[in-house]
């Protein structure tokens, strides 16, 4: 299993970088995934965002399709793309503590 080491800080994360136990996300986590990703400040945008991915996830166990988190924020598909460069998938489900989607390369 590989390690990530963020401020001091070791989680447990697969090949790619996400999170192995999603249930030790919490906002410092997701603060410092995105650190380690280069965003240095997450604000109400990305929190939008990351809300809408987690509430997913806890209630179906998957992470939304990007139409509904667009509906959901009222964001452009580009905007996200600026807020989260590595993408949707790749880079907010990451910061939000989600297991790597299906699909994701």
């Amino acid at each position: 299993m590989a390690k990530l080491e963020i401020d001091g800080r070791v989680f447990d994360v697969d090949g790619d970088g996400f999170l192995s136990e999603p249930g030790i996300w919490n906002s410092e986590v997701a603060a410092l995934i995105a650190k380690a990703d280069g965003i240095e400040t997450l604000n109400d945008k990305h929190w939008s965002v990351i809300k809408i991915i987690r509430d997913n996830f806890e209630a179906n166990g998957n992470a939304p399709m990007i139409r509904k988190i667009c509906q959901e924020t009222g964001l452009k598909l580009r905007e996200i793309y600026e807020l989260f460069p590595l993408g949707p998938a790749r880079g907010a489900c990451k910061i939000a503590g989600l297991p790597k989607p299906d699909g994701c390369v």
